[in-house]
């Protein structure tokens, strides 16, 4: 599978189809890789990706500390996703896309199409991460994890990431940047060695700037409110994808399309149809 070089860092992507370009930023928390489009929960279950490359250019990517890509031992926030996104359009000669996000990829998605608002063809929001006890979660589970760093130390992070395959949201001692620990020994390395404070400081700066508010992060309400790209959101249901957050990119973004559709009536039949009617139409 391919790689590029984006941002300094490796970012392992897939394309796959034909037709106009969708980026698509992978569901899964942290652990968005792109294998997620075919066979995590509710994206397994529908079907999505072998539809849309019937009649699109489907790019996939590993978010950056997930799965196989690269990763850099800073405070990350959603411009660093932004960065990557961009960066692979620019790599594979791409000015202007569809984009598409699953899950935590929606929040990367919106602050995509507002840094570069004339690069986006429209956006499909696909079971918004956020609401209250999405926040909390996130929050708490930084917690967690500098709490083992505190008791155990950063080596022992790089031991326990070297143990296991789980990632930092089955496992929040792994903190964030497990999968480029288990990938990359020099990283390991400087990981191991790096000033704890620093550290603690560092994280907890990444989760307040992260998940910053009730609802879904990644934009500021009033640039959405001037967005002009259209957009097709598609409501989860369960505590890290509330059904508030569909309801508030609804408010927020002028001429938004809600497919209220319970996740439970959501099938393989009528969601891909749904998804491609969106695109087709712009």
């Amino acid at each position: 599978m391919p790689t590029a070089v984006v941002d300094g860092i490796s970012t392992r992507y897939e394309v796959t189809g034909d037709g106009p370009p969708l980026l698509m930023y992978s569901p899964g928390g942290f652990d968005s890789r792109l294998e997620n489009w075919s066979s995590l929960g509710v994206y397994a279950r529908l079907g999505l990706l072998p539809r849309l490359s019937e009649r699109y250019t489907c790019i996939t990517f590993d978010r950056r500390e997930s799965g196989r890509s690269g990763g850099r031992l800073a405070r990350l926030g959603w411009a660093d996703y932004v960065a990557q996104g961009k960066g692979l359009l620019d790599h594979l000669g791409f000015d202007r896309a569809f984009l598409m996000g699953g899950c935590v990829g929606c929040s990367a998605v919106l602050a995509l199409a507002v840094a570069y608002p004339a690069l986006a063809r429209g956006m499909v929001l696909y079971s918004p991460a956020g609401g209250p006890r999405y926040r909390i979660a996130q929050h708490a589970r930084f917690a967690d994890h500098l709490s083992f760093v505190r008791e155990k130390g950063l080596a022992a992070v790089v031991e326990l990431a070297r143990t296991t395959s789980l990632g930092f949201t089955k496992d929040p001692r792994l903190g964030p940047w497990a999968p480029v620990l288990r990938t990359d020994p020099a990283f390991a390395d400087a990981y191991a060695s790096f000033d704890p404070v620093r550290y603690a400081v560092l994280v907890t700066g990444m989760s307040r700037l992260l998940y910053d508010r009730d609802t879904v992060p990644g934009a500021e309400p009033e640039d959405l409110m001037s967005l002009d790209v259209p957009a097709l959101i598609v409501p989860g249901q369960d505590a890290s994808h509330a059904p508030s957050a569909a309801r508030y990119l609804e408010e927020c973004l002028p001429g938004a399309d809600l497919w209220d559709v319970p996740v439970a009536l959501q099938t393989a039949g009528n969601a891909p149809s749904r998804v491609l009617e969106f695109l087709d139409a712009h």
